[in-house]
């Protein structure tokens, strides 16, 4: 075997696992920017659209998606040069965090959905109370009409 050969092998493996190990990296940092569970379960405000807000922020996970990104692309170029030995494992962890960056972004945009619904409903309730009030002020207004 030539040493051009040897060269070429050892570069190979050198870049293999600098390929693994920024995938790993980057599944670290993916999960390290979601959010605390604390922070989604835990929410402070005076009313419920404060807390839907609160809960709305808690849940971005923005920042996580770009490094599961990092970690897929640097996994799929592992893949297709055949440089991970066993890649199972990095295959099972980028499904986990995939799982969970979907799962957080999914309950942002509900929370967000129900953050945008709450002021029409409570506007739309609102309403209703009013033309209640003004309808049983009709009535009385009748019966003592009526009585007269």
């Amino acid at each position: 075997m030539s040493q051009q050969t040897l060269d070429d092998d050892e570069l190979f493996g050198e870049a293999a696992t600098e390929m693994r190990d920024d995938v790993e990296e980057s599944l670290a940092n993916a999960r390290a920017e979601l959010p605390p569970a604390d922070d989604v379960w835990d929410v402070e405000a005076d009313n419920t659209l404060g807390v839907l807000n609160g809960l709305r922020s808690a849940l971005d996970a923005g920042a996580a998606e770009e490094h599961l990104r990092n970690a897929k692309k640097w996994y799929t170029m592992g893949e297709r040069a055949d440089a991970f030995e066993d890649a199972e494992d990095l295959r099972e962890a980028i499904a986990e965090v995939d799982d969970l960056v979907e799962t957080v972004a999914d309950a942002h945009e509900q929370v967000g959905a129900l953050a945008s619904t709450i002021p029409q409903l409570r506007g739309a309730l609102e309403d209703a109370e009013g033309e209640a009030a003004d309808d049983a002020e009709a009535d009385d207004d009748a019966d003592e009409e009526d009585e007269e």
